[in-house]
């Protein structure tokens, strides 16, 4: 990705003050999947860095890592894999839990997803503190899947999520 297409998909990111709640500064992304050729920009440099491990399969967060994931899967020929909010897949599910600010929270994922052996890139939109993206990488690992890297779209440095990742290397295109 050129230097010139990161600063556009940078611009394109739009700031929400106060959402979800008061004090959080939302990196709002739907600008750059609404635009044709940014989608294209984002999904080109997240599937070459994904294709660089030759994964046998992409798997996607709930919600927008699925937007995000589905599009770098096809674009590798690979199959996908959802990992959901607990209660949203309607098979048997292997799940982890991990520990929000305000609680905790449940990820699942189909017991049949990923094969053992299999090399997985898993991919978000964004890294924050990196509970949810450490619990997907726990489920994957549990199928015998091997995480062989995680990519975001974006990473607020500050918080330091990357820190509660495993060995697989992480990446995001764009760092707030």
């Amino acid at each position: 990705m050129s230097p010139d297409d990161l600063q556009r998909l940078r611009d394109a990111v739009r700031d929400v003050p106060d959402f979800p709640k008061p004090g959080i500064l939302f990196k709002d992304i739907t600008p750059i999947l609404g635009d044709g050729a940014l989608f294209r920009i984002a999904i080109g440099a997240l599937a070459e860095a994904a294709g660089a491990g030759k994964p046998d399969k992409i798997a996607g967060i709930d919600a927008r890592g699925f937007i995000l994931g589905g599009a770098v899967a096809h674009e590798l020929g690979l199959g996908f894999v959802p990992i959901r909010k607990k209660g949203k897949l309607p098979w048997q599910c292997e799940a982890v839990s991990y520990a929000l600010e305000y609680g905790e929270a449940v990820v699942e994922v189909h017991i049949d997803a990923v094969k053992r052996g299999e090399r997985v890139v898993l991919i978000d939109d964004l890294l924050a503190t990196g509970g949810t993206a450490a619990a997907a990488g726990q489920l994957l690992q549990l199928l015998g899947g091997e995480l062989i890297g995680t990519l975001f779209l974006i990473e607020l440095g500050f918080l330091e999520g990357r820190k509660k990742l495993g060995a697989a290397p992480v990446q995001a295109l764009m760092t707030f």
